[in-house]
């Protein structure tokens, strides 16, 4: 089987290092926000070269725990897109914010700046943008939008863990960042965990006391907190996967390169890379319009793509005709018919591979399927 991720092969490259760790933890009588957290902070601070990192329980929490940090109210907006995962919006609501959605580039996936005018309002006081795919978004235009109209900049990173915009790596650049480190992620836990990065130390110390109840010192909440606190054996496998974060992302990068120069001919609409930028190829995206038949022939020969994402946030059930959308979700709702992730991950064999790119090359061949 040839799946899109596959986090347990990276647990078997790393296996000695790994079970060597969590063998520390469990002898250690620290199993929460201990010591294993502090290094995680530390090290993840200087890798993404920021002067602050704080873990957290999950990456829809650093979301949350990042726009409350901001001191964004109930009922203020929060511009973002539809076409991400729907934690992006999830995390607005549960902050007390109101999601507004714009649409997205159609060569990069990532937020249409030129749409950002349009719904900004009185009650806008943030733009989240989500580097989706491993790849920056355009920061440069959406920072200046962000800076003459006041708002905080929110970095949704992950995606995109050790990518760079302009040799910066993302996370470094808005008031705020987030990362998720579920296990698919370029940086995945054994479990959840998620991270924050600021320069801002004030930011950074609400940020540490609203994940613990509003704690300065123990027992005492300052000011309303909850509980995402990420524990120790998830910190300490991170630790060891971040020792090879930028090697696992270049081997991303050559699997890349080989998907892109494969199938190119086959006129596939090949993932196409930002100026200036180093991606780091979370997922390999292509668009296909008969997509359920490519599934379908991958599957029977034992490759499992994915999809992200099939339905946009705006036409989901849960917020269908209650979210603020800009009129034009064009790029959006098309994309969402024909992206496909084929599988990509740093262990992923050359056998399997040549597998995935001859299985797709005989199928849109053999039955002429039009791409775009």
């Amino acid at each position: 089987m040839i799946y899109c991720a596959n986090p347990l092969q990276q647990y078997k490259s790393y296996k000695h290092e790994i079970d060597e760790a969590i063998d520390k933890v469990l002898s250690s009588n620290q199993y929460i926000l201990g010591p294993e957290v502090s290094l995680l902070e530390d090290e993840f601070a200087k890798f993404i070269g920021v002067s602050n990192a704080i873990a957290v329980a999950n990456g829809t929490d650093a979301l949350e725990i990042a726009i409350r940090s901001l001191g964004i109210k109930f009922g203020d907006e929060i511009i973002t897109v539809s076409h991400t995962a729907v934690a992006t919006v999830s995390a607005i609501e549960s902050a007390g914010a109101i999601p507004v959605l714009v649409d997205i580039e159609p060569n990069f996936y990532t937020l249409n700046h030129s749409q950002l005018k349009d719904m900004l309002t009185k009650k806008t006081k943030a733009v989240i943008v989500v580097h989706l795919y491993g790849q920056s978004a355009d920061l440069k235009e959406i920072s200046l939008f962000c800076k003459k109209n006041k708002l905080f900049l929110i970095e949704d990173v992950s995606q995109a863990h050790g990518a760079k915009l302009n040799n910066k790596r993302l996370g470094s650049i808005g008031d705020i960042a987030c990362f998720s480190c579920y296990p698919t992620k370029n940086l995945g836990a054994i479990g959840d965990g998620g991270l924050i990065t600021t320069n801002n130390q004030a930011l950074a110390r609400k940020v540490k006391a609203i994940r613990e109840y509003g704690w300065k010192k123990r027992y005492i909440s300052n000011i309303v907190g909850r509980n995402s606190r990420l524990d120790e054996i998830q910190a300490a496998i991170l630790r060891v996967k971040l020792k090879y974060l930028d090697l696992d992302n270049q081997k991303r990068r050559e699997i890349a390169n080989l998907y892109s120069s494969k199938l190119c001919d086959l006129k596939l609409k090949i993932p196409l890379i930002r100026e200036n930028t180093e991606p780091v190829f979370h997922l390999f995206v292509i668009e296909v319009k008969n997509r359920s038949s490519v599934i379908k022939a991958l599957n029977k020969k034992g490759i499992f793509p994915s999809i992200h994402y099939p339905v946009p946030i705006h036409l989901q059930g849960a917020y269908k005709n209650r979210i603020k959308t800009h009129k034009y979700m064009n790029i959006t709702e098309s994309v969402a018919k024909k992206v496909l992730s084929l599988p990509i991950y740093p262990e992923l064999n050359l056998n399997d591979l040549k597998t995935v790119i001859s299985t797709l090359r005989e199928c849109i061949e053999k039955n002429n399927y039009e791409i775009y």
